[in-house]
């Protein structure tokens, strides 16, 4: 196959949407209730049903292996609405990297880039949308990882006690969500 013969996707995964083409369950959305492309294109890497963002798809195994490898230390960039207000204690937790645990073993992360949002970023709301309790306040975080393991952010932030509401990928790399729609996707 030639560089010209592959296939690479921009896809904006809404909340509630697995990233995959087929249904583990009946009723469940899937990849395939939003983009109709070549049979031979696959996620590169997740976003887990409750998750948010960008999906970057593609048939290109020199992609994928750029993009998924250890090795090479691509950048994930999050924005993620959690539980409460962070210290700086936890937050230097996190820029330092934790013990999590990942398949029943302790994984230590790699430090991560973590910025406080003093505003909230600008998202689509959600749907169906975050709940909100008037009595527990919530702050928005970016958080840049180079690696990718099962639900690691959200173990991450449940390592520093800040429940996850609302999680959304910005960037794989140099590829961005920018202003794609949600349930929208893109070839590049």
């Amino acid at each position: 196959m030639s560089d010209s013969e592959f296939s690479t996707y921009l896809f904006h995964k809404p909340y509630g949407v697995l990233s995959q083409f087929t249904q583990e369950h009946p009723g469940q959305q899937t990849l395939a209730d939003y983009m109709n492309i070549e049979k031979d294109v696959y996620p590169i890497g997740r976003l887990d049903r409750d998750s948010e963002g960008l999906l970057l798809l593609s048939n290109d195994k020199k992609l994928v292996n750029s993009i998924l490898h250890p090795s090479k230390e691509k950048w994930k960039k999050y924005w993620i609405q959690v539980e409460n207000i962070p210290s700086e204690i936890a937050l230097n937790k996190l820029k330092r990297g934790l013990t999590i645990r990942i398949n029943k073993k302790e994984f230590k992360t790699k430090p991560a880039q973590v910025r406080v949002f003093k505003t909230p970023p600008n998202l689509p709301e959600r749907e169906p949308p975050v709940r909100f309790r008037a009595n527990i306040p919530t702050e928005w975080l970016e958080i840049r990882i180079t690696e990718g393991k099962k639900r690691q952010v959200r173990k991450m932030l449940a390592a520093i006690n800040h429940p996850v509401l609302r999680l959304v990928r910005i960037a794989i790399d140099h590829y961005k969500i920018g202003d794609l729609k949600v349930g929208c996707y893109k070839k590049l």
